[in-house]
């Protein structure tokens, strides 16, 4: 025991000397504490230096790989084409209403079949878990009704945090720590089905060719990662942004991956103001705002950020040529009702309970359109 612990101590000493691990040593480390074989300040001593040191692909290659390997319940939906996923790392100082999830219904209404991999929220109220089960998608079932509900409704949404889905220790970890970590990238990616299509918003420039690099790494066929900020930079999200610019890299199995600078005026979206997309922290007025932008009521800022971020999601899957035709393509997606219709498709096969999940969107349906 005692010789573990050292040769872990040792490990974590070569990080903060600013050392890296290989993609095999990034994995053992991870699967020792996945497996809480090491005590919780050797762990914490580990993500805290790998972290400030600054984590290379190979690095969170090998900790996806402990995290799949280890703790990922399998489930590969039978499927026409490649699957895709879309999320944001979290961690970043924009807080914003939940726009991947909104997007992601947006491109599963056009044919996008869409495996999501998400969280509850931590340090606020609207995660991406927590809004869909507010909508009445059941986040709490197995991993198998998520299987069948991508099969079936074109979408569906594994919840990070549970046991069902990542039954050793990745909710345990989450749930202890407050700062971003290899972890925001790594157990992202760690998506029981397997999309080969993907769709990333991290929290700093930094990580923008790590993940797009550790994507390619284990097996993403096309790949988008941005980070957005506000018009002078002072602030970050992890979505494209409709405040100020978006800094983007992509591959499509070309050789180079592509950079790029992307801002609203180019795309024909008006620039809007922080206060336009910010969350409020309340669950049931933030399911209700989703709903007015699905449903066709919000035309205004929501909808432009809502239709920015599907559009990549369109992109990578040759559903448009361009951002610009993403945008507009997914307007008319909500326009002609198909994005609230896959919603309601979603939350009826997504479900243990289909009569109680419907309900409970139905009702926020009904206060949605009577708001607006």
């Amino acid at each position: 025991m005692e010789d573990r612990l050292k040769a872990f101590g040792l490990k974590v000493n070569d990080l903060i000397g600013g050392k890296d691990l290989s993609r095999a040593e990034a994995k053992e480390m991870f699967r020792q504490v996945l497996l809480n074989e090491q005590p919780d300040l050797q762990q914490g001593a580990f993500l805290a230096a790998i972290t400030a040191k600054g984590a290379t692909p190979q690095e969170i290659a090998g900790s996806w790989e402990a995290i799949y390997e280890i703790d990922t319940i399998k489930a590969t939906p039978n499927v026409d084409g490649l699957l895709s996923d879309n999320s944001g790392s979290g961690m970043d100082t924009l807080k914003t209403f939940n726009i991947s999830t909104a997007a992601a219904i947006v491109a599963a209404a056009d044919g996008v079949v869409m495996a999501k991999h998400g969280a509850r929220a931590i340090t606020s109220k609207c995660g991406t878990v927590d809004m869909a089960e507010a909508l009445g998608v059941d986040m709490e079932c197995e991993a198998a009704i998520v299987k069948r509900s991508i099969e079936t409704a074109g979408i569906g949404m594994f919840n990070g945090m549970s046991p069902l889905v990542h039954p050793t220790a990745l909710g345990r970890i989450l749930s202890q720590i407050r700062f971003g970590t290899i972890l925001n990238i790594a157990g992202s990616l760690a998506n029981p089905a397997l999309p080969r299509l993907g769709v990333r918003g991290v929290y700093s420039e930094d990580m923008l060719m790590p993940t797009l690099s550790t994507m390619r790494e284990i097996g993403y066929r096309r790949a988008i990662v941005f980070t957005g900020s506000n018009t002078d930079g002072s602030k970050i999200m992890d979505e494209l942004s409709t405040l100020g610019p978006s800094k983007v890299v992509e591959f499509d199995g070309a050789e180079e991956a592509r950079t790029y600078v992307i801002t609203p005026e180019e795309l024909g979206i008006k620039v809007a103001q922080e206060q336009d997309i910010l969350t409020s922290g309340d669950i049931g007025t933030e399911a209700v705002r989703l709903l007015r932008i699905l449903g066709g009521e919000d035309r205004g800022p929501c909808q432009d950020i809502v239709c920015l971020n599907a559009a990549p999601l369109l992109y990578i899957n040759g559903r448009v040529s361009d951002l610009a035709d993403g945008i507009e393509r997914a307007r008319s997606i909500i326009e002609n009702g198909q994005a609230i219709a896959r919603l309601r498709l979603w939350a009826k096969v997504q479900s243990r309970d289909p009569a109680a999940g419907m309900e409970r969107l139905e009702g926020l349906i009904g206060e949605a359109s009577s708001a607006a």
